[in-house]
């Protein structure tokens, strides 16, 4: 194990030992914000030192055996011989999973976010798909036991959607949708094609963590054009008697967010008001991220809208995504939500680039 890892386990060994003696501290207990974020840290931490401990025995175990058999004892022998059996692939194992348990967390990865999906080229076709993609979605959150929230919809006239903005609510739903944003293409024969040829479409999907605390971004009143109107599409007589469907305008960047789906103007304004500050937080990052030189860019493709990412390809009846050469034959369960094994599989080759820069520094 490098030097500066070790040296990092050690720092955080030893900050373990000060939360353990923050948290009785009678001025701490009393102080609610600080003894939760000191147990918060001090749950994120403890399973690294535990490993880390482990680790340590594990060397210390296969430090003694060789000394026994260094010693010439034979009766001492053939345990010590057996112990370095057991301990054999046990360092390398735990060293691979402190790497992992010491990169960088994003912050976000257990909370909720935003999806947004939007037609994009082939006309009717291409509406339709955004469609099953909506549906394969709604199908994960099913799965995964999330909460889907429907903030603005635009149906299509052949029954499919022009754009549909949702709100997932749940435990890790941006760590696992956080890759699938970008250019989803399908091929497949439309059902109003006489002649059996296949179309090509696209649809852009695009994930948003959710702001915890929208104060967390800046949003100026005096910043903001607000527009109500009536919502429309499905939703009963309701929707088309009252103004409750919101827009905002962000004046400085031009940024635009819809709510209708709500039967109050206020609670529209809320969702809006949330939306926009995701949008903000991420055009914010987005800006981050393009100063940093090309070759510390660790994510999985880079998120942009107009990469193209993944092949639903129908006649075939398998799914390709583009960016780690994954393909899978299995396009039913898929579009009925079946897509963990992919969103980990993205996950996992993040998480290998992101040793490979680790171990590199």
């Amino acid at each position: 194990m490098h030097d500066s890892m070790l040296k990092k386990l050690d720092q955080l060994r030893t900050r373990i030992n000060e939360i353990e003696n923050s948290l009785v501290d009678p001025n701490i207990v009393k102080d609610i914000d600080k003894y939760t974020q000191l147990n918060k840290e001090f749950s994120d931490l403890k399973p690294i030192v535990q490993k880390f401990n482990e680790y340590n025995d594990i060397l210390k175990g296969i430090k003694d055996a060789n000394e026994i058999l260094e010693s010439g004892d034979e009766e001492l022998k053939i345990l010590a011989e057996d112990d370095l059996k057991n301990y054999a692939d046990k360092p390398e194992n735990l060293e691979q999973e402190l790497k992992l348990m010491l990169l960088p967390k994003d912050a976000a990865d257990d909370g909720s976010a935003f999806l947004e999906i939007r037609a994009g080229a082939g006309g009717d076709e291409a509406s339709i798909f955004a469609g099953d993609l909506f549906r394969m979605y709604s199908r994960l959150s099913e799965r995964e036991g999330w909460n889907l929230e429907v903030i603005d919809i635009k149906p299509s006239e052949q029954g499919g959607l022009r754009e549909v903005v949702t709100k997932l609510n749940g435990k890790s739903v941006f760590k696992i949708l956080k890759f699938e944003s970008g250019v989803h293409r399908v091929q497949r024969v439309p059902e109003t094609e006489s002649q059996g040829r296949i179309h090509t479409s696209t649809c852009t999907v695009a994930v948003l963590p959710e702001v915890e605390e929208v104060q967390e971004v800046n949003i100026d009143k005096n910043d903001l054009r607000v527009d109500t109107f009536r919502a429309s599409g499905a939703g009963g007589q309701h929707v088309n008697k009252t103004d409750s469907a919101v827009r905002l305008t962000h004046i400085p960047t031009g940024l635009v967010v819809e709510c209708q789906d709500g039967r109050s103007q206020h609670k529209n304004k809320e969702k809006a008001v949330s939306l926009l500050a995701a949008k903000l937080k991420q055009q914010e990052i987005d800006n981050q991220q393009e100063s940093i030189a090309s070759e510390r860019k660790i994510l999985v493709g880079t998120g942009d809208r107009s990469e193209k990412i993944r092949t639903y390809n129908f006649p075939q009846g398998r799914v390709t995504d583009h960016r780690i050469k994954l393909t899978q034959h299995n396009l039913d369960q898929i579009m009925d939500g079946d897509i963990k094994e992919i969103c980990d599989a993205l996950l996992a080759e993040n998480q290998l680039a992101m040793l490979s820069q680790l171990e590199s520094e």
